[in-house]
């Protein structure tokens, strides 16, 4: 007989699979292939540090699909990755080196660079490591690398043809500016937060010395940048107003009021100061009136071009100093209290500077257009829908992407400038170091690198071979799915779905699948800064793997509602595994050596049991089919869930196990075995081996181990599950009626059960039931299924009666369907059963008296462990529950 061991060990399971699966290059795919392509891209991790358990949610969710769709006969190819996330990574390397007191720019660019080059490889090797450990079934041959050779290219190649086709420009536009990191960033990489903060009232007082203008501000700093009052045109405070001159405090410069349309009446005084080098909305105005635009900070947030006594002074620093200035020279009105949403770094969490500057921008407003048309023709499917207006909302208002970071990591712009003609160039089209407009050779190469993003954005195309026209590209584009977090639908998934169609000119993927965000208990963002961040690792360890991808699944309900993180849902998954695995041991066991499959089990004479199992798996099989091709992980793990730990553990096997009782001993042989015991077994194999191939996506470790101890029964099974064919679902090979017919004898069955607890009546005693069947229909499934119950039930004798007599004397429930179950209670010796309840009793009031006088010592109380002491009462409330039972059935004997 074939040896399982009696303990599943997860570790050892986990680690020689995975092997064997990357030994026989299961995962990989090899072109050209006959079958019908399905490619997934793997979200690239950022090379910052771990993979978290949001890493974990969506690499379950893409090698279920994966896994899935190898099954279904797929070429399924899931390609993996990392993403050289230039400002975070640049930022780690930073924090780094100050831990030494070094500062980048003390250790000069190439050895930065080369720094992070040495991380990068560490880094990489250990989130391979980490999405192998979570059983991650890519083609490792083909891991891509944002920065890689083949990736750099098709980043120059992009940046080529949208820059000469007029969709990339550079210009001075107002950005958003990191002082920490002192690089722009794009709309989209700057986090808002709501807070409660000050809006200054200052008077600006006329030239000519007849009044004032109040304006409202809530950066004061700011004003020594100021080339205007504005107010709008049809306010009626300030019509007489408009052109006359004011006097900028605390730097005594002229300037003029104007009227603008932009301006609200209704924000605080309904005058506001202009300031265009410092606010995107001044900006606009200032070119529309041809003001001057100033810059009074420097790049790191510093005051400059502004008096004296400021410069120099950090702008939230200057801020106090200016407030207390006008107060002093009386221009200060007052301070009022202002809801404001402050825009922060990303990555840092510094409060950004609108700032001037000239970069790097991509025209979105010309290639969003058929962005948007993709979404709304349906030619590309977000799941959960509601993600899809989202998008297209924000399509709507996007503004040109600014593409260009003043950092060292990343892909450096691809130009140079001519310094006598002020062309700029292609590098890739410089011939002999000469400008191709004037001939001069004063070129300076752009220090300037590319926005992450840029590189991610050409993720799906690139990492096929694009922009060479490969095999792989042909075959897999567009690919199939993506799968990812909501977070990122502006940063990377609306600009995919841009690049693809301008450079591919097809859609990147078809489905977009939209997954929810793990939050801890009280529902927020895990993050380093909150303390609250959990290692799926860590989970693994104690959990196992599948424990932790089952629950994951199970979590994802699909409902577009973010997740809420709860342990004892990994350790009921790992109490699940446990179940698979009992079961499978039993299973195996009953199989024995011999046993040999049927090639079609419904051909077989089958009991009523086998025929409920068989229906409801066939069941199983469709619905998860189903639910899978509709990515519904939630609702398919719950069903797989419940079957097999209630419907073919806690019904099906509990129901026949009595058939192998003494069978079993005598030979594994099926000629020694009973028609129906063989019937049976059969139906044991045929199930098991299905649900596991329907597990597998979900768990493929244990279901790999268990189904390599089935194959050896079929010489027709593949050499790994993960390879096997997805099974075929048989429904019309069923009955639905099966199913009413087999709750009913449960009912009868559990009925029994529960009056032998209510009574204390252990298995091994046999006693007579008398049952009272509620319609024709259901007598008759009784007579059927008589000798069946009694055997599972372990009674002496059932009786199947029209009605009950009142001489006998008897306990009796009830069923759900409405039919009487009788137990006999005149072949009981009451006397004795009394003895021995109240010896029970005894025992359990004598543990009782020792817990109570512990819980009652103040020492003990006080000294004792925690954990020590809620376990004493844990132990004292099970007692008092059992003792409270002991008393019922006592009460039921009339010994009390």
């Amino acid at each position: 007989m074939q040896e399982i061991s009696t303990r599943y060990n997860p570790k050892e399971v986990e680690n020689r699979w995975y092997t064997f699966w990357e030994e026989k290059k299961l995962f990989e795919v090899h072109n050209p292939s006959p079958k019908k392509p399905y490619c997934i891209v793997i979200p690239p991790p950022n090379i910052t540090g771990s993979l978290h358990m949001g890493h974990a949610l969506d690499g379950t969710l893409q090698d279920i699909i994966i896994r899935f769709k190898r099954m279904q006969g797929f070429d399924a190819l899931w390609i993996p990755g990392c993403d050289h996330a230039g400002i975070a990574t640049e930022n780690v390397i930073e924090r780094e080196l100050a831990k030494q007191n070094i500062n980048k720019h003390e250790l000069g660019k190439d050895k930065l660079i080369d720094k992070i080059w040495d991380w990068k490889k560490q880094q990489e090797k250990r989130i391979i490591e980490q999405l192998k450990k979570l059983g991650c079934s890519c083609d490792w041959s083909r891991f891509a690398f944002t920065m890689d050779k083949e990736h750099s290219a098709a980043v120059e190649e992009a940046f080529a043809r949208l820059f000469e086709d007029g969709l990339i420009y550079r210009g001075d536009y107002i950005v958003n500016w990191c002082p920490r990191c002192r690089t722009a960033l794009s709309n989209v990489e700057v986090e808002y937060e709501d807070t409660v903060g000050e809006l200054f009232h200052i008077n600006y007082p006329l030239k000519d010395g007849k009044g004032q203008i109040t304006v409202a501000t809530t950066r004061p700093e700011t004003m020594f940048g100021d080339t205007a009052v504005a107010v709008n045109p049809s306010d009626k405070r300030y019509k007489r107003l408009i052109n006359k001159i004011l006097i900028l405090p605390l730097a005594n410069r002229e300037i003029p009021v104007i009227s603008d349309e932009r301006v609200s009446k209704s924000f605080g005084t309904g005058a506001v100061k202009v300031t265009p080098a410092h606010d995107p909305v001044d900006f606009e105005i200032g070119k529309t009136h041809k003001l001057d635009a100033p810059i009074i900070m420097d790049k790191e947030g510093k005051m400059k071009h502004v008096p004296e006594k400021y410069k120099g002074l950090d702008r939230f620093k200057c801020r106090k100093e200016v407030i207390e200035d006008l107060r002093k020279e009386g221009y200060l009105v007052k301070i009022v209290s202002h809801a404001n949403s402050i825009g922060h770094c990303y990555r840092c969490k510094t409060v950004i500077e609108p700032y001037l500057s000239t970069q790097w921008f991509v025209d979105v407003q010309k290639l969003k257009n058929p962005a948007v048309k993709a979404v709304k023709s349906g030619k590309i499917r977000f799941i959960p829908d509601r993600w899809s207006k989202i998008y297209l909302n924000w399509m709507e208002e996007v503004k040109d992407w600014c593409i260009s970071r003043q950092i060292w990591w990343g892909h450096t712009i691809p130009v140079s400038y001519c310094e006598n003609c002020n062309e700029i160039i292609l590098n890739r089209n410089i011939k002999d170091n000469s400008c191709s407009k004037c001939g001069s050779k004063k070129l300076v190469k752009e220090t300037d690198v590319l926005d992450t993003w840029f590189s991610s954005s050409l993720w799906p195309m690139s990492t096929l071979g694009w922009p060479k026209d490969t095999e792989e590209l042909k075959h897999f584009y567009p690919t199939s799915t993506l799968v990812t977090g909501y977070e990122i639908i502006y940063f990377w998934v609306a600009r995919m779905i841009m690049m693809g169609l301008k450079l591919k000119g097809d859609v990147p993927f078809k489905t977009v699948y939209i997954h929810p965000i793990i939050r801890d208990k009280k529902g927020r963002k895990m993050s380093k800064s909150e303390g609250n961040v959990v290692d799926p690792l860590g989970l693994i360890d104690n959990f196992g793997t599948d424990a932790l991808r089952m629950a994951l699944a199970q979590l994802n309900t699909g409902a577009g509602q973010d997740i809420i993180f709860s342990l004892d849902r990994f350790e009921g998954m790992r109490n699940f595994s446990n179940k698979i695995w009992n079961a499978s041991r039993f299973v195996i066991g009953i199989l024995g050596d011999k046993f040999e499959p049927e090639k079609n089990i419904y051909e077989l004479s089958l009991g009523l049991d086998e025929k409920f199992i068989l229906r409801k798996v066939e069941e199983l099989n469709k619905n998860i089919s189903e639910l899978l091709e509709d990515f519904k992980f939630g609702e398919a793990s719950e069903l797989i869930f419940k079957f097999f730990w209630h419907e073919f553990c806690d019904w099906y096997i509990e129901l026949i196990k009595y058939k192998f009782k003494k069978e079993n001993d005598s030979s594994d042989d099926s000629a020694a075995l009973s028609e129906t015991a063989e019937a049976s077994r059969q139906t044991l194999f045929y199930v098991l081996d299905k649900v596991l191939r329907l597990m597998h996506p979900f768990m493929p470790f244990i279901t790999e181990e268990i189904w390599h101890y089935l194959s050896k029964y079929d010489n027709t099974f593949s050499g790994s599950i993960s390879v096997s064919k997805w099974p075929i679902f048989k429904i019309e090979k069923t009955q639905d009626t099966v199913v009413e017919e087999a709750v009913y004898k449960y009912e009868i069955i559990q009925a029994i059960r529960n009056l032998k607890a209510q009574w204390n009546i252990p298995f091994h005693e046999k006693l007579n039931f008398i049952i009272v069947a509620s319609s024709r229909k259901e007598k008759e499934i009784l007579i059927k299924e008589k000798d069946s119950i009694i055997s599972v039930v372990n009674a002496q004798n059932i009786q199947i009666k029209e009605e009950m007599s009142v001489k006998d004397k008897f306990s009796s429930q009830v069923t759900p369907s409405g039919a009487c179950v009788y137990l006999l209670l005149e072949d009981m010796d009451l006397t004795a059963e009394i003895v021995k309840i109240k010896e029970e009793m005894k025992k359990t009031d004598d543990v009782l008296t020792k817990i109570k006088k512990k819980l009652d010592n103040h020492d003990f109380i006080l000294k004792a462990q925690p954990a020590a002491v809620e376990k004493c009462k844990t132990e004292k409330e099970e007692l008092l529950k059992k003792r409270e039972k002991l008393q019922q059935i006592l009460k039921n004997f009339g010994g009390i």
